[in-house]
């Protein structure tokens, strides 16, 4: 397949295969939106806001702020942070100091964060005024060379009646006493003036954040992410979807200005949610409804719920995991969440059964991407209209990459259309590298006919209309009796069954044939399954060498913190076992 144009009847119409105006500072979105809409709101958290002018004044605080601590171009600052408003201002504050955000997933503990600020070398981290945070900030910390800790509090970003009632309820969360030398963030951003360095950057060769990843399959490893990979992805994903924005109009990219509101549901941390929430306000002029917490609330994801009645977002980049939550939601009747035009899954594989319940309980159009970590994260996404998006498939490259299926043996090999291989991604946002890893690189980059490759890792073909279809990962593939079995394959059929509201499947060792299928199933609330109704069910929907021959029903199946099912947890458990 071309990677200067990907030869499809079904590519979305208006779409240009390739643009250029993407090498610049990640903070120009910030910048540009401040100048040009400095009055719209950029962040939204619990009934408070801020604007793109206030957002920008107080990154510029912090930039300079770094510098005068005795931050220097290139050095490493860590964020310890919950979907806050704080964030993005942390964010563009380090970009601006040509430092490097190091963004660290809030829920780590100790050990896990000492090993991540030892690794990337961080000189500071910034974390929540919390009972929990700040004692496990502290304990990380040590051995670390850090001294210096930014405790962010939540109160001046309240409404003031939510702030003084709050405080005087004792219902603010704090760490109490603080260290010696630690700061508090609202006095740092008072004592310093908002005047940022004068700096080069440049933007493809310069790290803009350091994402780890990697956990799920051994040591994390830190990838590296220039400014570049950022806007590249965040211009690309604007360039190539296309929505109607009233009656009678005809598709076009997303509004700048007041128009749309982004529902951050996903950590800030991770890629997907960065990228696609966070840098595509930025980018936008667009709001940004921070949710901390997307579990909150009785029943869980209750809280959510209510910021989408409440505030109407129109865009909500989510994994499968979200969407499953809130089709099997007890309350979603009672919830308007008309609002969401779009949305965009990614992170893992979205079931064709959840896409359908969610379309038909929100009458919103979700449309799946994919993408890794190391690819800031987008690779690829499926066009934007029923009539052209391929449930089950992950749609085209985006403008200006290239895919190729290559050999799982000899990736030097490229596969004939319709053979599965291995995904092969080249494009302007694959990351520089992993950090003080040349093993690794070496491992996952292949030069084809003059460019760089990045391996991914997953199994998958591209049919005849240019549609790419993830098989599954290729670590996760069982081999029963000499047949492949796609993990992928096996849960979709699972849950198209009313009872399953999600599901794993994994080999688990067999005598006879190698390796056998188990399932792990939780049901939906208030629905009870034996394992002969499950077996019969998929007797009759899939290939004999496909079924489970292990059921287990479980009240929760392991997932990730940004909710990808852990096949790896499972398969461990079954080793010890």
């Amino acid at each position: 397949m071309s990677d200067s144009a990907w030869k499809t009847p079904f590519w979305p119409e208006g779409a240009a295969h390739t643009f250029t105006d993407y090498k610049f500072p990640l903070f120009k979105f910030l910048d540009d939106s401040a100048q040009n809409y400095p009055d719209n709101i950029f962040t939204l958290f619990n009934g408070a806001s801020r604007t793109y002018g206030k957002v920008k004044d107080t990154a510029d605080r912090i930039a300079a702020f770094l510098v005068q601590r005795g931050i220097k171009k290139g050095d490493k600052v860590a964020i310890f942070l919950p979907n806050l408003p704080q964030f993005p201002e942390i964010l563009f504050g380090i970009l601006k100091a040509g430092a490097v955000a190091v963004n660290c997933n809030p829920v780590y503990t100790p050990s896990e964060l000492n090993y991540q600020l030892k690794d990337s070398e961080s000189k500071m981290v910034f974390c929540m005024d919390h009972p929990v945070f700040y004692p496990n900030t502290v304990k990380a910390v040590e051995g670390t060379g850090i001294d210096t800790i930014i405790l962010c509090n939540i109160k001046s970003y309240l409404p003031k009646f939510k702030a003084v009632l709050g405080g005087l309820l004792g219902k603010i969360p704090t760490a109490g006493k603080i260290n010696p030398g630690h700061l508090m963030y609202d006095d740092i951003v008072s004592s310093t003036q908002p005047n940022p360095p004068s700096l080069t950057i440049n933007p493809e060769a310069d790290t803009a954040v350091m994402l780890y990843t990697g956990g799920t399959t051994g040591v994390p490893k830190g990838a590296e992410l220039t400014h570049t990979n950022f806007t590249y992805d965040v211009l690309a994903l604007h360039h190539y979807a296309r929505f109607i924005h009233g009656q009678g109009k005809k598709p076009e990219t997303m509004y700048k200005g007041n128009y749309h509101s982004f529902l951050g549901v996903l950590p800030w941390y991770h890629s997907f949610g960065i990228t696609v929430a966070l840098l595509m306000s930025a980018m936008l002029g667009a709001k940004l409804i921070c949710i901390p917490d997307p579990r909150a609330g009785k029943p869980p994801f209750t809280e959510v719920l209510k910021a989408v009645q409440k505030y109407k977002p129109t865009f909500m980049p989510a994994v499968p995991t979200i969407f499953v939550a809130f089709t099997n939601h007890a309350l979603i009747d009672q919830y308007d969440l008309s609002s969401l035009m779009g949305c965009f899954s990614g992170g893992a594989p979205l079931p064709p059964e959840v896409c359908k319940r969610f379309e038909e309980k929100t009458g919103s159009i979700i449309f799946e991407g994919y993408g890794l970590t190391e690819t800031a994260p987008a690779i690829t996404a499926n066009p934007t209209f029923k009539e052209t998006r391929k449930i089950g498939s992950i749609g085209f490259p985006l403008p200006g990459t290239d895919v190729k299926i290559v050999n799982l043996e000899d990736p030097k090999k490229e596969m004939q259309m319709g053979e599965d291989g291995e995904v092969a991604a080249s494009g302007p946002q694959v990351m520089k590298g992993y950090w003080k890893r040349p093993d690794a690189n070496d491992e996952v980059f292949v030069s084809l006919g003059g460019k760089r490759y990045f391996l991914t890792g997953d199994i998958g073909h591209i049919d005849k209309d240019g549609y790419i279809t993830i098989t599954d990962r290729k670590k996760d593939m069982i081999i029963v009796g000499g047949f492949n079995v796609y993990p992928r394959d096996v849960e979709d059929i699972l849950y198209t069954h009313p009872k399953v509201e999600l599901t794993a499947v994994v080999g688990v060792p067999d005598e006879k044939s190698g390796e056998k299928v188990k399932a792990f199933i939780k049901l939906r609330a208030g629905m009870t399954a034996t394992e002969a109704e499950i077996h019969d069910f998929c007797k009759e929907n899939m290939a004999g060498y496909k079924r489970p021959r292990i059921i287990e029903f479980r009240n929760e199946i392991p997932v990730s913190n940004v909710g990808k099912v852990l096949r790896r947890v499972l398969r461990d458990e079954e080793k010890k076992g």
